[in-house]
């Protein structure tokens, strides 16, 4: 997530630490010592109690306890014995909470895996599990059985459910149901014959596996233990203020584990929601009487604005919680005063499993992810030398708690960690002076699109294997409703047939939605360090170019036009001067024609730059030099760039 950072208070400051409160302040909440022990408890507590709730359909808690036993029994001769990987795709829909438990329960461990992967990036999570088994839904078989012969290690797939509308599933692939009942009819198993018992009650026991990206783009193997997500479902769920009452409303793409086990660790009822409007899913809240509505931040967003906003109405909410990336203020504001409940995110990873903060339900900040939850550490470093930074101060931000993985598959934790156990996240951040924690900046590459990773180095993969590119690069760029989506810079091979545009549309094909490149130039060249590192923050520079030809005005059929627009979120007359000092170098270039700068009367922190020049090439060399690039790095530090191509459609000079 990415926050402006809060103002710094002048005079002395202590070093950023903060600590949430004592672990034995979560009661019994923990239970353990395994993750489908939270189920046991649950179901023992209250059998009756709706502990899913999928559209019409509905799960109490000893019908959950029955499913998952009777998939744990199913799935238990197909697992090669404890602790062998099953991959599970993370799909929204009911039969993933049994699915993952009775993987649990039968001594295999859940490798949750996104159903919006694309072929290659299937491949590799699955083979990187070293997965046996593979639980999916019907309509992930057609892609899944075109990259069998690259998962020599996979020997079963096996469907959560059936669908007659889904073509093309041989019938003698097995369903979970089946499986069960399979295991239900078989006479009992000798000794030594079959699976074996599931593993003694060992919390550092692996109990899941999840995958995460790191700086280089490829996807990491996270090992989670049993007490990591014990104890992180007892925090999370403290923290969002959970109780048995609770109605979690998951108004999500895909399932996140956090949800189910959160909502399980308190005997809650848990709503998934799969509608597509987010006005639809508020009515559906609102009639279910949620409590906890968990939602993405562009979700949260498109309905901050909705047309339907103000005849929403949710009395039984408790609050509205976001995480993953950036909540836009103006978005928390809206939904807090319109539904009288405070509108909050919080910050984690997979690592972490993943939740490490959470912001105050009684007395939120503005762009804040929270303090510490119960147990964790937190402090700000110096990105280069370590050493702790005082309050206020922008540096990297190091965790360290019980919810820390046992580390990445085949590396020991140890060398990703210091000799006193702080995890880099790799985030940068600010902490205030209550150890409330500011997202302000990110280390690594990735960026986040409507709540997934993006890793610009996969995209340029798929991009290079294109015969028209002979270079390229990517970097994020801000959308006011996903965050940030991808920008291309393409380098066209000699005699390249397609063109820039026909590239992205072939390369799109081959990468799940939140990948696909949204904005593309064609470049000469791509920037690069002298080790050949692309300079990625010089491409988030380069304003959005359009060229737009006037055919009244054979002069103005050259010109090009550029437009930007700036959300100044810290001193806007450094940032005017910042400004000025630009437009003064970039008046005198060659191919300068005009600038204008307006601000909004409406909102005294937003500009809006146009600018008009000869040619691309004539701004692209202005944007070269050094009087550009070295006040537009601190530019960016005190505003957020909204640069977008536009199109003349009309124009009239005031005379007939």
């Amino acid at each position: 997530m990415v926050n402006p950072a809060p103002t710094a208070t002048p005079g002395p400051r202590p070093e950023s630490y903060a600590a949430g409160v004592p672990l034995d302040t979560l009661g019994d909440l923990i239970g353990g010592p395994r993750i489908d022990d939270l189920l046991h408890r649950a179901a023992a507590a209250a059998p009756d109690r709706v502990a899913v709730r999928d559209g019409a359909s509905t799960t109490t808690y000893r019908e959950l306890e029955a499913l998952a036993d009777r998939y744990a029994a199913g799935l238990a001769e197909l697992t090669g014995g404890p602790g062998g990987a099953v991959a599970i795709a993370t799909a929204l829909d009911r039969w993933f909470p049994p699915a993952f438990f009775g993987i649990a329960r039968c001594g295999g461990v859940p490798a949750l895996f996104n159903p919006l992967l694309r072929e290659n990036g299937l491949a590799h999570v699955l083979s990187a599990c070293s997965a046996r088994v593979a639980v999916i839904p019907p309509g992930l078989y057609e892609r899944l059985a075109s990259i069998r012969g690259r998962l020599p290690e996979l020997r079963h797939v096996v469907l959560t459910h059936r669908d007659p509308s889904v073509a093309g599933v041989p019938s003698d692939v097995p369903t979970l149901d089946e499986l069960g009942e399979r295991a239900a009819g078989a006479p009992p198993a000798a000794p030594g014959d079959g699976a074996a018992d599931p593993p003694g009650d060992v919390p550092d026991q692996v109990a899941c596996i999840q995958f995460t990206s790191g700086t280089t783009g490829s996807a990491k193997t996270v090992l989670l233990s049993h007490r990591n997500l014990l104890v992180n479902a007892a925090q999370s769920a403290r923290a969002h203020g959970l109780d048995s009452s609770s109605v979690v409303f998951d108004y999500l793409p895909t399932f996140h584990l956090m949800h189910l086990t959160i909502t399980v660790a308190v005997g809650g009822t848990l709503v998934l929601c799969t509608q597509q409007d987010p006005a639809d899913a508020m009515d559906t809240a609102n009639r279910l009487r949620a409590t906890h509505f968990y939602s993405l931040p562009v979700r949260l967003a498109r309905l901050a604005v909705h047309p339907r906003l103000p005849e929403l109405e949710c009395p039984s909410l408790r609050a509205v919680l976001s995480g993953g990336s950036t909540l836009p203020p103006a978005a928390a504001t809206a939904l807090h005063q319109h539904f009288g409940a405070p509108a909050v995110q919080g910050y984690g990873l997979q690592e972490t499993s993943p939740s490490t903060h959470f912001d105050s339900l009684t007395a939120p900040r503005s762009r804040s992810s929270g303090p510490p939850v119960a147990g964790t550490e937190c402090r700000i470093v110096h990105v280069d030398t370590g050493a702790v930074q005082p309050v206020g101060d922008k540096g990297g931000i190091q965790v360290r708690g019980p919810q820390l993985m046992k580390g990445y598959l085949g590396r020991d934790l140890a060398l990703d960690t210091d000799a006193d156990g702080w995890f880099s996240t790799g985030d940068i951040g600010v902490m205030d002076e209550d150890g409330f924690l500011f997202v302000v900046d990110r280390v690594k590459d990735v960026f986040k699109r409507d709540n997934w990773l993006v890793s610009p180095t996969e995209i340029e993969r798929v991009l290079l294997r294109h015969p028209a590119v002979a270079d390229c690069a990517v970097v994020d760029h801000p959308h006011e409703f996903s965050g940030a989506v991808a920008r291309g810079f393409v380098v066209l091979a000699d005699h390249a047939p397609a063109g820039a545009e026909a590239v992205v549309a072939e390369v799109n094909a081959e990468l799940p939605y939140y990948e696909h490149i949204e904005l593309v130039e064609v470049t000469d060249r791509i920037p690069r360090s002298p080790t050949g590192k692309i300079l990625r923050q010089e491409l988030r520079a380069r304003p959005v170019a359009a060229e737009q030809p006037t055919p009244r005005q054979e002069m103005r059929s050259a010109m090009h036009y550029f437009v930007n627009r700036f959300t100044v979120t810290g001193d806007a007359e450094e940032f005017e001067r910042l400004l000025g000092k630009i437009t003064d170098y970039m008046a005198g270039q060659p191919g300068f024609r005009s600038y204008k700068l307006y601000r909004s009367v409406q909102d005294r922190n937003v500009y809006v730059e146009t600018a008009e020049w000869d040619d691309a090439a004539a701004h692209q060399k202005a944007v070269s030099g050094d009087g550009f690039r070295g006040p537009v790095m601190e530019i960016m530090k005190l505003a957020k760039a909204e640069a977008g191509p536009y199109t003349l459609v009309t124009e009239h000079n005031g005379r007939p």
